[in-house]
């Protein structure tokens, strides 16, 4: 009989390839309601390859696409010097507040042009937040909002524990985006697909769709806050 180690061993079976999902960067105005609902909202999703960077200048629309603008170059280069295109970003996103800021129009030009994409809470991300307990009142102003919010929270102060308060609601605040008030839906058009026009958080939530969509099944890595600088 032979020796045993001698045998010809049979070839052990292939992985299968499995496509690393999309890498996504947010680059967020707001320092606080922003980053940390979407990474709640990552956490929820378990969606490791999510990066949310918060702009060094609050307040400036213009600054946040020139932030979002550098880092997408940067991580275009870094995967031709690493030869690993899936060191470069997929998808770049803004988020900010349409509030009264100056330069609104050149900053999403700028956007277009360099293929980033926008998400602007109309008038206020806190719109969005108020979804995830009733429906869309409608236009109001930033302060009203607010004080409809506090009916709910009546903690809030800017800081958000989405484990705590907004994961549960967050299917119903998809569903009563898109039945509110100004939703492509509820104006009997088609959903919006994930092209790049501007779009808001009371009529679009790409970002979150994209977080959502793209979720993993592997345990919750969430991704650390960083400054631009």
């Amino acid at each position: 009989m032979g020796n045993a180690r001698n045998r010809r061993r049979r070839p052990g079976r292939k992985s299968a390839f499995r496509q690393p999902k999309p890498l996504i960067l947010v680059v967020s105005e707001g320092e606080v309601t922003e980053p940390e609902y979407l990474l709640g909202l990552q956490r929820a999703c378990r969606n490791p390859r999510v990066t949310i960077k918060v702009a060094e200048e609050h307040g400036v629309p213009m600054t946040v696409v020139k932030t979002a603008k550098q880092y997408k170059k940067d991580g275009e280069r870094r995967a031709a010097r690493e030869r690993d295109e899936n060191l470069a970003y997929d998808s770049v996103w803004c988020v900010f507040d349409v509030d009264d800021h100056p330069n609104l129009g050149q900053a999403k030009k700028m956007a277009q042009d360099n293929a980033i994409d926008l998400a602007i809470s109309n008038p206020c991300i806190e719109l969005w937040l108020l979804l995830h307990f009733r429906d869309n009142p409608g236009m109001q102003h930033r302060s009203a909002i607010v004080q409809r919010l506090r009916q709910y929270v009546p903690e809030f102060n800017k800081h958000v524990d989405f484990d705590k308060t907004y994961d549960a609601g967050y299917a119903q605040a998809v569903a009563r985006k898109a039945a509110g008030p100004g939703s492509r839906e509820s104006k009997g058009a088609p959903p919006q697909s994930y092209d790049r026009d501007v779009q808001t958080y009371g009529t679009d939530s790409r970002v979150l769709n994209r977080i959502d969509k793209q979720s993993s099944t592997s345990s919750p890595a969430g991704a650390a806050v960083q400054k631009t600088g």
